[in-house]
């Protein structure tokens, strides 16, 4: 069932909270993120992600894409008609697709624990691109989970949500202070690799254990720190026979994570 009155006003209250959710201030203050495309909508509803509301356009409830994710629809999940020139002010995209849904953010980690082998840990990684690229990597190569160290993107980021491709909840992905992340890895005897250009660093290819690890990637210009880098059980670099002075750090990560991969 489809509530009938549409809203035609960007000014409508609704409206306008919804929109400070392009903001981390607003998502952090409301507890709520958006999603948007037909893709992304099913996937939250097939992996059970707690709805707030489900917007769509009268025009988008004639199509075939409403037909996909009406069969995975709750019945406490009731759509709300937007106008489409509203729904546009709720949308990060040039051209949106007249679905967008207003998810919980997930609580607040306190403490972790290891449930797998294989992790991802991410220090400072600034770019959305890249941070939903590595997801939707770790995801394609079996990692267990992504752990998002401080001064990382938020992950709920429009451009992260859209590049993870629905990954985001296919594997664990957290935020977690790296302290805690290591020592929790520590505490399990999941063996910790830094990628570093560092006179100790080892090439990757050279590790003969694969069935457990977590792999530190560190930001964009700087890389992984120092401090990480010595609080690891080993460095590591992808060895470059060309030119080119460094990778991109998410096509890094997908080499590396590929090498522990099922």
């Amino acid at each position: 069932m489809v509530e009938h009155e549409i809203i035609q006003s960007r000014q409508n209250t609704k409206i306008k909270l919804w929109r400070k959710l392009l903001t981390a201030k607003g998502r952090k203050q409301q507890g709520h993120f958006l999603i948007e495309g037909t893709h992304l909508v099913e996937e939250a509803l097939k992996y059970a992600q707690r709805f707030v509301e489900l917007l769509v356009t009268p025009e988008y409830l004639e199509s075939s894409e409403w037909s996909l994710l009406a069969k995975y629809l709750p019945v406490n999940l009731q759509p709300v008609l937007v106008a489409a020139d509203v729904l546009k002010s709720l949308s990060a995209t040039e051209t949106h697709q007249g679905v967008i849904a207003v998810l919980d953010l997930p609580k607040k980690i306190e403490s972790w624990q290891p449930n797998g082998s294989k992790y991802l840990l991410l220090d400072s990684v600034q770019d959305p691109g890249n941070l939903g690229t590595m997801i939707r990597t770790a995801d394609a190569a079996g990692f267990d989970g992504v752990l998002l160290g401080q001064g990382t993107v938020d992950v709920y980021n429009d451009k992260v949500l859209r590049a993870t491709q629905g990954s985001i909840w296919h594997l664990e992905v957290i935020s977690i202070s790296l302290d805690k992340a290591y020592d929790a890895l520590k505490a399990v005897a999941i063996p910790i690799y830094a990628t570093a250009l560092h006179q100790t660093a080892i090439e990757y290819q050279s590790i003969t254990e694969t069935s457990k690890a977590a792999i530190v990637m560190g930001n964009e210009g700087a890389g992984v720190a120092q401090k990480w880098i010595e609080l690891a059980d080993q460095a590591i670099y992808i060895p470059m026979p060309g030119q080119a002075e460094s990778l991109n750090v998410a096509v890094a990560a997908g080499i590396l994570m590929f090498k522990f991969a099922s």
